[in-house]
C-alpha cells in the first residue's frame, strides 16, 4: 500500500527518486502514465494489469470510454528503476504534468502520483478548503 507525501527533485536527465520505502515493491518495474488533475500516475505492473483489464471490458462504442482509454494507455511508459531507485520520466509526460525541478510524490493506496510541487500545494490548499463538502459527499456513498 502506498501512502504519504514525499518531496523530490527532477534531475537534468528527467529522473526522479522513488521514496526508499517503496523501492522494493517497484524494483521489477512500473508504468508511468498521464493522470488526472495535471499529475502522473505510477502503477506497479500488477496494478496496471488490473486497470488495463477494466478498461478493456468497457464498451468501445462510448466516446468517453475511448477517450479515457487513450488518455491512460497511449501515454503509458514501462519504466525500470535504476540502481539508485530513480525512474526516468519521459519528456512528454513531464510536459503533460508541468513538472518543474521540485515534485511531490503522493502515495494513494494502489498507485503513486507525481505532481509539480507548486501545483500540488495549490491543489491541496483548494481541497482542504472543501473538506466539509467532500466528506459529506463521501458520507452519502457510505465512506
Amino acid at each position: 500500500m502506498f501512502i504519504g507525501e514525499y518531496q523530490h527533485s527532477v534531475d537534468e536527465k528527467g529522473r526522479i527518486a522513488v521514496p526508499a520505502k517503496f523501492r522494493a515493491v517497484l524494483r521489477r518495474g512500473v508504468v508511468v502514465t498521464r493522470g488526472l488533475d495535471s499529475c502522473l500516475f505510477v502503477y506497479t505492473q500488477a496494478e496496471w494489469g488490473k486497470l488495463v483489464a477494466k478498461l478493456a471490458a468497457l464498451p468501445l462504442a462510448k466516446a468517453n470510454t475511448r477517450a479515457f482509454a487513450r488518455l491512460m494507455l497511449a501515454g503509458a511508459m514501462d519504466v525500470s528503476p535504476d540502481g539508485q531507485g530513480r525512474i526516468s520520466v519521459p519528456e512528454y509526460l513531464r510536459q503533460f504534468a508541468g513538472l518543474g525541478k521540485q515534485v511531490v510524490i503522493a502515495g494513494l493506496y494502489n498507485r503513486l502520483e507525481i505532481w509539480d510541487a507548486a501545483k500540488w500545494n495549490e491543489y491541496k490548499k483548494q481541497t482542504e478548503g472543501k473538506s466539509v463538502e467532500i466528506s459529506e459527499a463521501l458520507g452519502e456513498l457510505g465512506v
